[in-house]
Order: C-alpha cells, then structure tokens, then sequence
C-alpha cells in the first residue's frame, strides 16, 4: 500500500511559498498553497513590476533546484545588473555594468510565471485570505485549523507561514510585530522610456540607479516594456507621514508639488534628479488617473527574532525576517528558507511510515533545526540590511555608496 499523503498548507503565494510548493511537488509531496489575490491573468503579469536580483548561495540555489535554471536566464533581459550611484543634484559618482555582480535580475512578476506555470493548477487556491489560525493539539497528536472566512475551514499537519510582513501565521508562535523602519516608500512607473524620455533612460541606465543625499533616496530599476521603476525613499520619524502629510489623498501628479517643494523632503535635490520624479509621478498617474499615490511605510521584524518551536507550524521568508531591501536579501532569504525546509519534509517524509503521526515524529526535529539555522542566516543578512541602510541614508549616502563600490571594483569603475 502506498504511504498515504501529509496534509501540509503553504499560506502564501510569494516567491517562497511558490518556490517550497514546487520543491515539494517535484519529490510528489502534495501540498496546497493558499494566496489572498485573485489568480493573475497574463495580461496583469505582462506589467511592470519590481525586480529581484537572485543570489547564488539562495534564491539561484533554490531555482536549480527546481530545474529551472535555463527558464530562468530567458527571463532575465529586461534589467542588467549594472549600477549607477548619483548625488543629489544627479551628478554621477559612481557606474559599472555589473561585471562582478553575479546577480541576475528577474522581474518579481515574471518570477511568479515561472513558479507556478510548473505547479499543477490545483495546488494553488486563489482568493482565499487566512482570517485565523488556531491549534488542535492533542498530546497525541498536531493539527492546525485555518480560518478562510467564505470559503471555509481546513485543517493541516504542517502549516508553513510565507504569509508575509502582517502574518496570520505568525499569531500561533510569537506576539512579536514589526516596527516601524523610519522610512516611508513612494512607487512610480515610467514605461517605454526610452522612446519617450531618451535623456531620462540614460541617466537611469540598463540596470539600477540610486540618487541620494539628505537621508533621502530617489532609485529607479529598469524593467519590462522598456519601463523603469522609480522608488523615492523619504527619512521620517513619523510612521503615519503617509497621512498627516496628506500625500496619501493624493495623485501621484499632485503630490509631486508637495515632495519637491518642501526643502525636509526633495526641495533641496537639484533640477536632474527632481525631474525625473516630476516624470514618474506625471506618468503614473497617465496610467493610473484618478488613483492615489502609492506611498507606504517601511516595517521591519526586529534582527534575530525567534520563537519557542511548536510541532506543525513554522514561518519562512517575512512571515520570519521580515527586512528593509537595503541588501537585496528578502526573496532570497525566502528561497533560501523554502529550500532547506523542502530537504527536511522530504527527507521526513522518507523515513516516516504511511501515517501523519509518525511524519510529524519524523519532520520535528528536522524542522527545529531548520528554524535555528533560518535564524542564525536571517540575522547575518539582517545586520547587513541595516548597516547598508545607515550608508545609503546618512546625510552623503552617494558618496558613501560610491565608495562602497570603489571598493569592490577599485578605481576601474567611474
């Protein structure tokens, strides 16, 4: 008789989540991974999108894994892995073409296409938003019940949390939230710059572009339909500046007035640099007219969190280490996660017999050292987060992040 299945939920449709679901299928662990949006049509994944850069060590790791690799490389043309590093006023202080980068960039939205283009369609459950989680422990046995409000209630052995910066999940071991960053971030869209805006595509570049000074960022990422994502990254103490500024009522248009006038937000950046977020709020709201600005503050878990394990539940990715982008580590770390926790339910699942029980016998002390190894990683590239975060945000963050360049690449690199 064939052993029967473990029933295990990925709450979470992220790169992570993704990324264990189909790490679990190829070794024909079934799993069902829940995500709140709706399914995306293609037409919604062909939009521009932020860009990851994967690491070797993690998030390449994990697309090896998966077999597709090569797939992978097709998807990576749209961003280069150059890096240009600006002042304030927009004068250049540091480019290359990435030469010693080995990071290539995907698109988070061609990403998903990937991942779950390889899922079978039944794996995923699309729409459905977790309300609550609660335990059903006996001393005989772990089992989690999961709340979806209209569409109903399951119950699992495993529950693996990729559930994000505000997890459900996450209820069930810790009371620890995230905190505020000190940072509020605004998202702009350029398309087809390079046709319309030739002059604005060159000082972006083919990759990423980080104007900075102030405490403050503009950065821009190139991406699809020849578009370049504008990010500008405001220094505030006050977590709800989004409101009481008033930006978040705003157009992307409109608000443009308020973040270039005020000399504590980009009053002060030269005419380069307030250009091109002239041309980012104006073209977002073209494509979007009548929808507010896109503005959001940043949250950060606390570096090192950790919970007291409990069999049958555990996070990945933000759900554990949730962290500012300041290194890139974020979707890596989640991949990273998804990896290493796939190698220990397969290999529970391996030497367990054909009963859920003993699976959960099995994949406990697998997952608790999981757990303690996701932390100890998730710290390392936590101290590393912040500590890029005090470069690029201290009062000459663009000297300091063209230094930190010069350093890497020497004096070949402008």
């Amino acid at each position: 008789m064939a052993p029967s299945q473990p029933r295990i939920a990925i709450i979470g449709g992220g790169p992570g989540g993704l990324t264990l679901g189909l790490l679990l299928h190829k070794h024909g662990i079934q799993s069902t991974i829940f995500e709140r949006r709706r399914k995306p049509t293609d037409e919604g994944l062909a939009q521009p999108s932020g860009m990851l850069d994967l690491h070797e060590e993690s998030g390449l790791a994990a697309i090896r894994e998966c077999g597709l690799y090569d797939q992978f490389l097709q998807l990576t043309g749209e961003c280069s892995e150059a890096q240009k590093v600006s002042d304030k006023d927009g004068t250049i202080l540091h480019a290359d073409e990435g030469e010693l980068s080995e990071r290539p960039e995907i698109s988070r939205n061609n990403l998903t296409k990937l991942l779950t283009f390889h899922l079978p369609p039944e794996t995923i459950k699309w729409g459905h938003k977790l309300v609550s989680a609660s335990s059903l422990s006996t001393p005989n046995r772990t089992a989690t019940e999961l709340d979806f409000g209209s569409n109903g209630k399951y119950t699992f052995d495993l529950v693996v949390g990729a559930d994000g910066a505000w997890s459900q999940v996450r209820k069930l071991l810790t009371d620890v939230k995230p905190q505020y960053a000190g940072i509020q971030g605004i998202t702009a869209t350029i398309r087809h710059i390079m046709t319309k805006y030739p002059h604005l595509s060159a000082l972006v570049g083919q990759g990423s572009f980080s104007a900075l000074g102030l405490r403050h960022g503009v950065m821009a990422q190139r991406g699809q339909q020849d578009s370049a994502r504008v990010y500008m990254f405001l220094t505030t103490a006050d977590e709800g500046f989004a409101s009481t500024s008033g930006l978040m009522d705003m157009t992307a248009s409109s608000a443009k007035n308020v973040l270039l006038s005020d000399d504590t937000l980009l009053g002060r950046w030269g005419p380069t640099i307030k250009e091109l977020v002239t041309v980012a709020c104006d073209e977002e709201s073209i494509d979007h007219p009548g929808t507010t600005l896109d503005i959001k503050p940043l949250y950060t878990l606390p570096i090192g969190v950790s919970w007291e394990h409990k069999a049958g539940v555990t996070l990945i990715g933000d759900a554990a280490h949730l962290m500012c982008p300041w290194a890139g580590e974020g979707v890596n770390l989640a991949m990273w996660d998804s990896l290493l926790l796939a190698h220990a339910i397969t290999k529970a699942r391996r030497i367990a017999s054909d009963d859920s029980d003993s699976f959960q016998r099995a994949l406990d002390p697998l997952m608790k050292e999981f757990e303690e190894d996701m932390v100890a990683r998730a710290k390392e590239k936590a101290e590393e987060t912040y500590s890029n975060g005090q470069m690029l945000f201290g009062e000459d963050g663009a000297k300091a992040f063209a230094e930190f360049f010069r350093s890497v690449y020497g004096d070949s690199a402008v």
